[in-house]
């Protein structure tokens, strides 16, 4: 099969050409790794192969009730453990150890039939917003070399917008499904707590903030997913509700006409490219002539107390992760990348009525936002603050990590944090992505939607955020955005 064909496909469609006889498993393993191979100089998407192991599935029978039956597919290198492989997570060290199970997640990709060839870029444990990992270098965005294709799941969102496979998997801790989605111009949604499990390695992540998910080229295929990936597993600490009907067949029907409520204010106060409003306007416009009722409100929620209580329990975790790996693995501090290692020390000064006090008010901010939901049935922002950032754009300084080693030395991070640096801190990570940590910080379901290419030619996707269990109402009405501004042709000129 020519790359031409393969990319005229989505998932669920190759799937089906499968089933008729038309492509082999073996012909669409082919196309996809010689893509992949073709852009590795130029992206660093994938930065893992199983070649081996995926020419060995390929050999065996398929099942005429596997959905994305000999589909080939990657995982992300954070937290999508298969069985017997290493799984860096972005940490060169951590890459020693392999795999004594594979995720819940993994196993269902496995079983629908999917042929994992790979693992896709992510920055060291997935904390930051760009994917640039000292361990593996950094990922490019297809549609302009020179930026970023965003994080933390920038590899998979590469992947897709190349065209090495229609769907990859994500996970979603404060964005990082719909973060690349909008820089790549993919779809992207980020599933509500407990609709998807984390086991079994972890039974909640981030204090139930992050799950685990796809960033797909089609809606249909992110439908199909959510379908397969839902639902309960024995060791969940909880689950959601099944829905009555699946996702797939929800998204054939055009949703009720609904309230929407949008804001471009940036919730950390930092300033919003012009573009990133016009990007909300245009969406705006969009759903208007579509017969939803649309309102410019006031933010829903107080911006600059979220991002505190994100970046405080995401420090609490990093933390918590480099001492469970220095006990189990063996690492020293010096195994970490340096920006690690300075949330791990700032993680450390958090007492635990503070991370306590943090975590509670992660309730308030759900008050907020199901107060504003109890009068419009979504909420639009831009995904992200500007057009895709300069591949390095957000590098620590060499002399700053001098400084910040100065300072762990010194025992005085519990000070700084205290203090205007540790505002510098929060605006320089989220000064970009301010909108994201929203949906991960309450639980609830939201999407990106690529919607706007900005007159450089570069993606910036619209976010929408919903109440709690409103996958089914943002899939129908991505489906029809799809339908009347349609994506799945636009590509890269790579």
């Amino acid at each position: 099969m020519q790359f031409h064909e393969y990319t005229r496909y989505d998932a669920l469609g190759l799937a089906d050409l499968v089933r008729r006889g038309e492509v082999s498993p073996a012909e669409l393993l082919e196309a996809a790794t010689a893509r992949a191979d073709a852009t590795h100089g130029q992206l660093n998407a994938v930065v893992r192969r199983y070649d081996d192991r995926a020419t060995q599935r390929v050999q065996q029978p398929f099942g005429a009730s596997q959905p994305f039956a000999g589909v080939p597919f990657l995982i992300k290198d954070l937290f999508q453990e298969w069985q017997g492989a290493p799984c860096s997570w972005g940490n060169r060290a951590h890459a020693r150890t392999k795999a004594l199970a594979s995720s819940d997640v993994v196993r269902r990709w496995e079983e629908a039939g999917l042929v994992i060839f790979g693992a896709t870029n992510s920055p060291e444990f997935g904390a930051k917003n760009m994917t640039e990992p000292l361990a593996f270098g950094p990922t490019r965005n297809p549609w302009d070399t020179s930026r970023t294709p965003g994080g933390s799941s920038g590899g998979s969102g590469a992947a897709v917008a190349a065209g090495i496979v229609p769907v990859a998997g994500a996970s979603d801790g404060g964005g990082s499904i719909r973060i690349p989605a909008a820089c790549n111009g993919l779809f992207g949604l980020k599933p509500g707590r407990g609709r998807i499990s984390m086991g079994p390695l972890a039974a909640e992540g981030l204090f139930g903030a992050a799950v685990q998910g796809v960033i797909s080229r089609s809606v249909r295929d992110s439908a199909a997913m959510l379908d397969l990936l839902q639902g309960p597993e024995p060791h969940a600490p909880y689950w959601m509700p099944q829905p009555e009907q699946s996702y797939l067949q929800a998204i054939a029907r055009p949703p009720r006409p609904l309230r929407i409520g949008w804001t471009t204010t940036s919730p950390t106060g930092t300033a919003v490219d012009p573009q990133a409003v016009a990007a909300t306007e245009d969406a705006a416009q969009v759903l208007a002539t579509l017969g939803h009722h649309v309102e410019e409100v006031p933010l829903p929620f107080d911006g600059k107390q979220l991002s505190s209580d994100f970046l405080l329990a995401w420090f609490c975790a990093q933390a918590m992760l480099i001492d469970e790996l220095g006990r189990q693995e063996g690492l020293k501090m010096t195994d970490f990348e340096p920006d690690t290692q300075v949330m791990a020390a700032m993680g450390r000064t958090v007492s635990a009525p503070e991370l306590l006090g943090c975590l509670e008010r992660w309730h308030r901010h759900t008050l907020d936002l199901t107060r504003f939901h109890a009068k419009f049935d979504l909420w639009l922002s831009p995904t992200l603050a500007a057009p895709p950032l300069t591949v390095g754009a957000l590098t620590t300084p060499p002399a700053l990590h001098m400084v910040n080693k100065l300072l762990s030395k010194l025992g005085l991070f519990g000070l700084i944090r205290k203090t205007s640096f540790f505002q510098d801190i929060i605006l320089q990570n989220l000064g970009w992505t301010p909108y994201t940590q929203l949906a991960n910080l309450t639980g609830r379901p939201a999407m990106s939607v690529p919607l706007y290419w900005t007159p450089q030619g570069v993606p910036l996707g619209v976010q929408f955020v919903g109440p709690v269990n409103s996958e089914g109402l943002l899939l129908q009405l991505a489906a029809q955005l799809e339908r009347v501004r349609p994506w799945f042709d636009k590509r890269p000129n790579l």
